[in-house]
Parts: structure tokens; C-alpha cells; sequence
């Protein structure tokens, strides 16, 4: 079976290893993103003999009839980016099918492995399924399923997941080869399924009046490679990189965000029920995360709650600003 290969990064990478290894599974051409091919797929690529092509519009007319002419009987997408139209959808005469990092028809849309640590998953999902118009909507392939530890954060759950993405999509590709598939629509797992939406600057502010698993399940959901859960030390930003769980510990009331304990591995923090541990902190610069540290904090230092807290200390800055504008004019 010829295939045609639209791909990206670690996730593209690693399929295509699995898909070269098949002998019954030829690659017809691979398809990069536009404005920053991946060197190493087009690398890979080349070793194989495989042509590449990164199309500004991969709805072109040009570029679909150049890519018809390699003959592909199927196309995969795996961490493609450009939305296709009909035209490209219905290319290939065994269609178009994705790999995508979510138990559809939970979790369709972007962000789905922040979102699952977010929501306190203990597993988490991929579907291979066809691609149709609609936003991760098409029938399933193959779904299945990996363990969220409490250890995990997006770094590790990444990495499981394009794994896991990997056989997937090498299962669905046999059981097309040999005939077998079988197709379910995502309405007879779930009437309705959940659309995840885009995460953007902004969404990764802590609130320290949230329960403790929800600021820990943040934390961690943001981890490298993502941007970090933010907060404010001493009126600047930064960045929690690392908690933990405090086994057993006490729900009482007092103030969010108080430094109420120490250790060498870092500092203990009063949330909204009980206390978590600030292991790895670091400096906010740019929207990436510098100079991470163990916190040594004295108890009695407060984490900012949230973003109002910026806008209140820029507000106050302003208005000094302004007072010291008018003192010199006079």
C-alpha cells in the first residue's frame, strides 16, 4: 500500500520510522509543514528516496494533482497543520486518515494532552480516524489508551503519547492493507463527545484560592516543553515548574498563596484546601521559562493569586508615573 505522508516533529518522526519498518507499507511522498519544514523528516525522506514538498496552500490545484500523480492509495496526517478541503480529503482512493492525540469524542480539538493533566485524567487517549471537514469528527479506526501517573507532566505524557500515536496509526494502516478495518462512528461512543479549545497567553495564570490537585494538575500540565504555570513573586512573574503532593496533608483555612513551610526540596504553599510543595521555580522571561531553581523563600512570603494582582500593580505604577509627571511640571 503506497502511502502519502503529511507530517511534523517528534510525533511525525517516529510513525514514520514504525511505517518504513513495515515491508508491505511504501511511502509515496511526505508532506512538510510550510513555514518550518522539519530537517529531519526531510532527511529521512531523502534517504528513502522519498520526494518532499512543503505547499504554502496545500488545496492548490498544483499541488494536488502533482501529489495525485505519485499514485498514493492512502494519505495520513500526523501533526499536520493546514486545514484541507474536499479536494485534498478525497485525493487518495482509500481517503484520509489522522492520528490524533485524544479519545475522540473526547478531547477533539487542540491542546488535548494539557487539557487531560489539567482535568486530572488517569489515562489518556489516541484515535486514528478518518479526516473529513469538520474538526476531528471523521469515523475511528483505532483508539487507544495509556496511563497517566502522578508523576507525569506534559514533557513524559508527550513523549508517551507519540508513541502510543505510533501504533496506533501502524494498526489501522494493517488493518486497511489487509482489508479489515472496521470504521465506528464517534456518535455511538458519546451523543455529544467535548470540543478542547486552544490555549493562549493568559490561560496559564494561577488562582491559589483553587484546590490543591487543581494548582498541581496545572503545574504539571504545563511543564516543559510548555510555557510554565505563572504566578507573582515580590510583583514580578514566574514560573512554577515543578510541585508535589503533600501526602496527608491538613484542608484549614488561611491565606492562598503563603510560603508556610521549608525544605531543602523546596517550599510549602497554602492553597485554597491544603498546602503543596514549590520544588522548581524559575524567572518569566519573553514566554519562556529562565533560570530555574530550588525557591528559598522565608515563610510569610506571598505568591500573587492571579492576573488582577498584575493588572492592580501596573495600575499602581501608572499612577506614581503620572504623580511624579505632574510634581515636575510643577
Amino acid at each position: 500500500m503506497r502511502i502519502g505522508y503529511f507530517a511534523d516533529g517528534p510525533w511525525g518522526r517516529r510513525a514514520l520510522k514504525r511505517i518504513e519498518e513495515a515491508p508491505e507499507l511504501e511511502v509515496a511522498y511526505v508532506v512538510l509543514r510550510h513555514d518550518a519544514p522539519d530537517p529531519e523528516l526531510k532527511s529521512r525522506a531523502g534517504r528513502l528516496g522519498v520526494p518532499t514538498f512543503a505547499p504554502e496552500d496545500i488545496n492548490a490545484s498544483a499541488i494536488l494533482e502533482e501529489l495525485a500523480a505519485r499514485d498514493p492509495d492512502l494519505n495520513v496526517s500526523m501533526s499536520y497543520d493546514q486545514i484541507l478541503r474536499s479536494e485534498a480529503i478525497e485525493m487518495a482512493p482509500e481517503g484520509f486518515i489522522n492520528c490524533h492525540a485524544g479519545a475522540l469524542p473526547f478531547y477533539r480539538g487542540r491542546n488535548v494532552l494539557n487539557w487531560a493533566l489539567i482535568n486530572g485524567e488517569e489515562r489518556f487517549g489516541v484515535t486514528v480516524h478518518d479526516v473529513e471537514q469538520g474538526i476531528d469528527t471523521g469515523d475511528i479506526l483505532v483508539r487507544r489508551f495509556g496511563p497517566i501517573a502522578p508523576d507525569d507532566d506534559y514533557g513524559s505524557l508527550l513523549d508517551k503519547a507519540a508513541d502510543l500515536c505510533a501504533d496506533a496509526l501502524l494498526e489501522a494502516l494493517e488493518d486497511l492493507r489487509r482489508g479489515t478495518a472496521t470504521r465506528t462512528a464517534q456518535e455511538e461512543i458519546h451523543p455529544v463527545g467535548f470540543y478542547s479549545s486552544r490555549r493562549r497567553e493568559g490561560d496559564e495564570w494561577i488562582d491559589w484560592t483553587w484546590p490543591t490537585a487543581r494548582i498541581h494538575n496545572l503545574i504539571r500540565a504545563l511543564a516543559p516543553p510548555g510555557p510554565g504555570a505563572r504566578t507573582l513573586l515580590d510583583g514580578e512573574s514566574v514560573v512554577l515548574l515543578g510541585a508535589e503532593r503533600i501526602p496527608q496533608a491538613p484542608a484549614y483555612i488561611d491565606r492562598p498563596g503563603t510560603v508556610v513551610g521549608r525544605s531543602e526540596d523546596g517550599v510549602v504553599v497554602k492553597t485554597g484546601d491544603t498546602t503543596l510543595r514549590v520544588t522548581t521555580i524559575a524567572d518569566w522571561a519573553g514566554g519562556e521559562p529562565t533560570h530555574s531553581r530550588t525557591p528559598r523563600l522565608r515563610v510569610g512570603t506571598t505568591f500573587g493569586m492571579n492576573l488582577q494582582h498584575e493588572v492592580q500593580r501596573l495600575s499602581g505604577r501608572i499612577d506614581r508615573l503620572e504623580r511624579r509627571l505632574e510634581a515636575l511640571e510643577e
